[in-house]
C-alpha cells in the first residue's frame, strides 16, 4: 500500500500550519524548514505555486498520492455541484478519514493503520481498504477482539471533537457515517477552489 512515511512536521512548516494535527515539534519552529528558514526572501508566489501549494495541503492533509488523489478530482468533476467541493466531500468520506474523526485514531496515519490491520468494520464486515468510500448510513466500529486495543482507548478517551455528519456510540464502540459533510462543516484550511484551477488547466 503506497503512502506518504516521510518526516511529518518538516511538511507542516513548509505549509506554515499543522495538518497532521498537534505537533509540538511544529509549535516550536513555526517557520519554513531548511537552512535559512526564517530569513529565506523569496519573491513574490506565482499563480501555479499558489495553486499547486494548495493540492499538495490537500493530499497530505488526507494522506492520499497523486494518482489516488487525481482520480478522485476527476470522479468530483464528474459529479453534479461544485466540483472542489465534491472533492472534499470524496476525502471526508474515505473509511481511514472517517476513523479518525471519530475519535478512533488520534491521526489519519493511525487510522489508516487501523483499517488495514483489520481492525474496523463497516456494518458488521470486517473493511481493510482506507480509501474506502462510505455512504450516508454506513455504521463504522471497532472488531470485537479489538475493543480492548489500548491505541483505540487512549485514543478515545482523548478525543473531544464532535461533528454534525457522525454520531458514536462509546459503549458499543461504533458510530454511523450519517450523511456527506456541507462544505462549511468540514474544518480543514483547504483553499479547493486553487486545485480545481490547477487540475483544469
Amino acid at each position: 500500500m503506497a503512502r506518504y512515511t516521510g518526516p511529518q512536521t518538516k511538511i507542516a512548516r513548509k505549509f506554515g500550519e499543522p495538518i497532521f494535527g498537534d505537533d509540538k515539534s511544529f509549535e516550536k519552529k513555526n517557520y519554513p524548514p531548511g537552512q535559512h528558514g526564517n530569513n529565506r526572501r523569496r519573491g513574490k508566489k506565482s499563480e501555479y505555486a499558489i495553486q499547486l501549494t494548495e493540492k499538495q495541503k490537500a493530499k497530505y492533509t488526507y494522506g492520499i498520492l497523486e494518482r489516488q488523489f487525481r482520480n478522485l478530482f476527476e470522479k468530483a468533476n464528474r459529479s453534479k455541484g461544485v466540483t472542489g467541493e465534491v472533492l472534499l466531500q470524496l476525502c471526508e468520506s474515505r473509511l481511514d478519514n472517517v476513523v479518525y474523526r471519530m475519535g478512533i485514531s488520534p491521526s489519519r496515519r493511525g487510522a489508516r493503520q487501523l483499517v488495514s490491520h483489520r481492525h474496523i468494520t463497516v456494518n458488521g464486515e470486517i473493511v481493510n481498504i482506507p480509501s474506502y468510500t462510505l455512504k450516508a448510513g454506513d455504521v463504522v466500529g471497532v472488531r470485537e477482539k479489538s475493543k480492548s486495543l489500548e491505541v483505540i482507548g487512549n485514543s478515545l478517551a482523548n478525543n473531544s471533537a464532535v461533528y454534525e455528519w457522525i454520531t458514536w456510540n462509546t459503549e458499543k464502540r461504533e458510530g454511523t457515517f450519517v450523511n456527506v459533510p456541507e462544505r462549511l462543516q468540514i474544518p480543514e484550511n483547504i483553499k479547493e477552489q486553487l486545485i480545481v484551477e490547477l487540475y483544469s488547466k
